[in-house]
């Protein structure tokens, strides 16, 4: 082996050290997502500038996982240019992404590029391609079902890049199951019901089960957390989302007693 391949495998051994060092994790930039027990379990937030991983357990599930993964990017975005790259398999098989469907998440379509890779191995080099670039707010990598490509070794050339640029990686993986990675996070994402926040609409804000089961430097926890894309936070559900009338600003509470008991 030359000199210069022993150079190079230093350097990549000591920044791999450098990267599974507890001691350091620390100094990673936080994103509060607004929910506060999970900001707190998270020591404040998303950590910026590493690679955070997003299972849907089947396909099924892969509409809430998507949801979850567009929030994240939101919140870490801070209105930066955002890069989305999918397998074609992954666009044969759920469709092609709605334009319209992420503005009403609040994730703006203008600030996104959509990337389609033939195959995994194009998606992996296109991902750590993007990572290089700082300007970035956030590089999405959608991955369908289990496949042995996407292994640890992949997975730290990834927070690798991340931790170098400062962009955060974002891996969604639909119907496969979790396998050791350098992740700094793993989230198993469920659709949850939402209920209408008034009687004349149909639906609520969007409400998803979401389960922390990696946290690298601190505990897990599972929450049902409510998306306001008005915002672009997560939040704790409201235990009861009808509006409540205000009482009349006029009517003092002595008249309101009088008229109560002459109706009575």
């Amino acid at each position: 082996m030359t000199g210069a391949r022993m150079e190079t495998l230093a350097r990549l051994r000591g920044r791999i050290a450098r990267l599974e060092a507890a001691d350091g994790a620390h100094d990673l930039r936080r994103v509060a997502l607004g929910h506060d027990e999970a900001d707190a379990v998270l020591q404040g937030g998303l950590a910026t500038g590493a690679l955070h991983e997003v299972f849907a357990e089947s396909g099924r599930q892969a509409v809430a996982a998507t949801g979850f993964l567009c929030g994240l990017a939101a919140r870490v975005a801070a209105r930066r240019p955002l890069i989305w790259i999918r397998q074609d398999f992954a666009e044969r098989e759920a469709g092609a992404l709605s334009m319209s469907g992420l503005a009403e998440l609040g994730l703006d379509p203008r600030r996104l590029v959509i990337v389609r890779a033939p195959d995994l191995d194009h998606a992996l080099r296109t991902a750590a391609d993007a990572l290089a670039c700082d300007a970035l707010g956030s590089v999405m990598l959608e991955v369908w079902g289990e496949t042995p490509k996407l292994d640890l070794v992949a997975s730290r050339k990834l927070t690798l890049m991340a931790q170098e640029s400062g962009v955060t990686a974002l891996l969604l993986r639909i119907a496969a199951a979790p396998e050791p990675s350098t992740a700094e996070t793993r989230w198993v994402v469920r659709s949850a019901p939402s209920l209408s926040a008034a009687p004349w609409m149909a639906w609520g804000a969007p409400r998803l089960d979401a389960e922390l089961i990696r946290n690298r430097h601190g505990q897990t926890g599972r929450w049902i957390m409510e998306w306001t894309p008005d915002a672009c936070r997560f939040s704790e559900p409201a235990t009861d989302p009808q509006p409540v009338a205000a009482a009349p600003a006029h009517r003092s509470d002595q008249k309101t007693a009088d008229l109560h008991r002459r109706s009575a």
